[in-house]
């Protein structure tokens, strides 16, 4: 007995007939990297003690999101690269708009988390060991990718019920704007869309914006050196938060607003959700954090454990 299954055009990729390989190459190249920097980083902070704290754990939860992103959404671009028509089934076509959401959302709490965790560091340093205890950590991990999960899974069984009308989608990756496949747009739907990306975006960013700039504020009145520590371990995740969130200010814009952009914009910023930005925060923890760094240039340095003995003295 056959299925009736709803197939999905994409019609994000550009020139695909003409550098298919050079997609493949640049795509699987990307994604080994992704995978092995990445996971690196998650193994050190799982290895070694020193690494135990609050702010490497949650690192770790923020370099793992970008595993399982990608490891979810890679193996079925390569596969596509390689065909001679780009279509994806719509429960797969749904999968995909799931993970990106539900780990956006889950990235935007974290980085909240972190932004608290920083707060309670540096200003409040003696209540920092009691109230950031191990089962606390737990339980804000726990949150920050439950809630994000559980909000966007009804979003995704709510559009899973609508009629489909159009098949041939504007992109490479499904995310929201499937939506404009549907035959009749739904009025509760946009409106839980548009509380799902306040409740997973805007409210973790005004948190961060008041966090930091308290922490700012605090700092500006103690020694040169707790404010060298202070920008040390904040500089890194201030990065990263403006980096994810001029990502996902261009995904708004593309989601809410009814112009249509050029096919080649679309799949630039379509490239720099899935490559640029798996890759931009291991960079950046690896090189900015320095505990972090200092592992990894022992890891690297196998055979110069002397030098790197002295540097950590």
């Amino acid at each position: 007995m056959e299925l009736n299954v709803t197939y999905i055009i994409l019609d994000g990729f550009m020139y695909i007939e003409q550098y298919r390989v050079l997609y493949f190459i640049i795509m699987f190249t990307a994604y080994v990297l992704i995978l092995c920097s990445n996971s690196t980083i998650v193994c050190l902070i799982w290895i070694h003690k020193d690494l135990h704290e609050p702010m490497y754990f949650f690192i770790a939860a923020l370099l793992l999101n970008s595993i399982i992103f990608s490891s979810a959404l890679y193996p079925k671009i390569l596969t596509d690269i390689w065909s001679e028509k780009q279509v994806v089934s719509y429960s797969t076509c749904l999968f995909q708009w799931y993970i990106f959401y539900a780990i956006a959302g889950a990235e935007f709490w974290l980085l909240m988390m972190m932004a608290y965790d920083r707060y309670l560091a540096i200003c409040k340093p003696l209540q920092y060991p009691t109230v950031m205890r191990k089962s606390k950590v737990n339980v804000l991990l726990a949150v920050a990718w439950i809630v994000p999960a559980c909000q966007v899974a009804i979003t995704i069984t709510a559009a899973s019920q609508r009629k489909l009308c159009t098949f041939i989608f504007r992109g490479i990756i499904c995310n929201s704007t499937v939506y404009k496949l549907h035959c009749v747009q739904s009025v509760a739907l946009h409106i839980w869309g548009m509380f799902v990306l306040l409740n997973l975006a805007f409210l973790p960013l005004i948190f961060n914006c008041f966090t930091y700039t308290r922490i700012f504020i605090i700092i500006t009145k103690r020694s040169p050196e707790v404010r060298r520590k202070a920008l040390q371990t904040c500089l890194p995740h201030l990065v990263v938060l403006f980096n994810f969130c001029w990502l996902g200010a261009f995904d708004v814009i593309l989601a809410r607003l009814d112009t249509e952009l050029p096919k080649m914009v679309r799949f630039i910023m379509s490239f720099q959700f899935i490559l640029y930005h798996p890759l931009f925060n291991p960079i950046i923890y690896g090189l900015k954090m320095k505990k972090i760094s200092t592992h990894l240039r022992r890891l690297l340095c196998v055979g110069k454990p002397d030098t790197v003995h002295v540097e950590q003295k």
